[in-house]
């Protein structure tokens, strides 16, 4: 659990100004602790016309014996929005934020190096604030906006908050090369799972009638999907009535499961609550297990067995063992592979290459010839998918229809084969040795026997 060291203060006593903005010239530092120590946190700015309250504040945080410096905003204890969410600024000694006379606001390191900036100078700013609704912008002399934390989503989307089509919400999974991702799309809403070139989805909602997005907004009962002519078309809110009696506050993109929930503010138990989740069982997260692994009806990880005689139980946690990271795809060295079908799994998993019109041995033709394909889904629709990794599988219950057939790529011979091979090989080498030292033996001293008997008859 990481910790923080948490700094109080008081900006209006200290700096004399209004507690929900912070003018020109306005200039903190703030320490970076030393190595092997927790984090520290200023909150600097509040705004309370809401309970909880939204408040921005800077924080130093420890990442990989480094530390990373970041401008940010609360909603109580939740943190709704950051400055360093796709890109870190790595700093040391200090961390400094300033909004400078030209009207740019930044984070900067030692020696005035630049980590983070707006890009509004020369743009009339005139000061630093926070809305009721947790927009954090800066504004000129007139009230206008110049540049609004709302235009740069990161995990979370507050109430009062719009994104239009093209735009997306994004988390990152600790220790994974994958991410999480919110997409909206002209005909519905979808979550991705990214993985370098791969994204595939796994869940969506599409209004009805075919009608387009053209942005999505979250009000007081859930999340409503607008036409482009600003009419509301769908609405995404919770199933049970007990929850309606509190606005929706805001709505988060899981960094560990991928999963969307929309979140309320209990007054009773000071907390927030989830009021609507968009997958309710585990198997259908796409990284419920690691690669090569399947998610069982019971909710547990297990292996796909990579070779017919192979247990399917297991550990879990090296399942791809034996499969190179490189995958199939090695200049100058074909590996030779075949398709293996499993039956009762499927993938959770939609969007990568999709072929219609094709047979289920076609289907495994075309994974076989291509050395970037590590699983393809054949379906009685006769469609094919394509994926180029093993993610995202889990259990079905078997009903003997043969509706799905799931096919994942291995090494020939399977997992261990050329192991087995190999010993083979020298159990044979080793018969073959015993065998012909014994007929050496054997035909040795039968020689020897001869001379012998031939040398006695000699002397007699």
């Amino acid at each position: 659990m990481q910790l923080y060291f948490f700094i109080s203060l008081t900006i209006c006593f200290t700096y004399g100004y209004s507690k929900t903005d912070a003018p020109l010239g306005y200039h903190f530092r703030l320490p970076v602790p030393f190595e092997n120590s927790v984090g520290s946190r200023a909150f600097l700015i509040e705004n309370n016309e809401t309970k909880p309250s939204f408040k921005v504040g800077m924080s130093v945080e420890p990442v990989s014996a480094k530390y990373s410096c970041s401008l940010q905003v609360f909603l109580g204890d939740v943190k709704v929005w950051c400055s360093g969410h796709y890109s870190k600024f790595y700093t040391s000694k200090i961390c400094v934020l300033e909004l400078s006379r030209d009207g740019d606001l930044r984070l900067k390191g030692p020696k005035g190096r630049v980590g983070w900036r707006s890009g509004t100078s020369g743009q009339g700013v005139q000061k630093l604030q926070i809305l009721r609704t947790g927009n954090l912008v800066l504004v000129d002399a007139l009230g206008r906006i110049k540049w609004q934390s709302f235009n740069f989503p990161t995990d979370v989307m507050l109430w009062g908050q719009r994104l239009s089509v093209a735009s997306r919400l994004t988390s990152f999974p600790s220790n994974s090369t994958s991410y999480y991702s919110l997409e909206i799309e002209p005909s519905r809403i979808a979550l991705y799972l990214n993985s370098g070139k791969w994204n595939y989805s796994y869940w969506e909602f599409k209004p009805t009638e075919n009608r387009n997005i053209a942005y999505i907004q979250l009000g007081p009962k859930g999340l409503e999907l607008f036409s482009y002519n600003q009419k509301k078309i769908a609405q995404i809110h919770p199933s049970d009535e007990n929850f309606q009696f509190q606005p929706m506050r805001f709505l988060a993109l899981g960094n560990q499961t991928g999963n969307l929930r929309l979140y309320f503010y209990s007054p009773g138990m000071s907390k927030f609550d989830a009021s609507f989740q968009a997958l309710n069982a585990t198997c259908d997260l796409p990284l419920a297990c690691k690669p090569y692994g399947v998610c069982t009806l019971s909710g547990a990880c297990s292996c796909i067995p990579l070779l017919p005689t192979e247990n399917e139980t297991g550990t879990a946690s090296d399942c791809g063992r034996g499969i190179s990271s490189g995958g199939f795809c090695k200049k100058g060295k074909k590996t030779k592979v075949e398709m293996r079908e499993l039956k009762g799994v499927t993938s959770v998993l939609r969007g990568g290459a999709k072929i219609v019109n094709v047979s289920r041995e076609e289907c495994g033709n075309l994974c076989f010839e291509d050395c970037n394909c590590t699983a393809a889904l054949y379906s009685s629709a006769k469609e094919c998918f394509i994926y180029g990794m093993v993610i995202g599988v889990k259990q079905v219950e078997n009903k003997g229809s043969g509706l799905l057939s799931y096919m994942v790529k291995v090494p020939k011979g399977g997992h261990g084969g050329h192991g087995k091979s190999n010993l083979k090989k020298w159990v044979l080498i080793l018969v073959g040795v015993v065998d012909g030292l014994i007929i050496l033996l054997v035909f040795g001293g039968l020689g020897y026997y001869l001379v012998r008997k031939r040398r006695r008859h000699s002397f007699a």
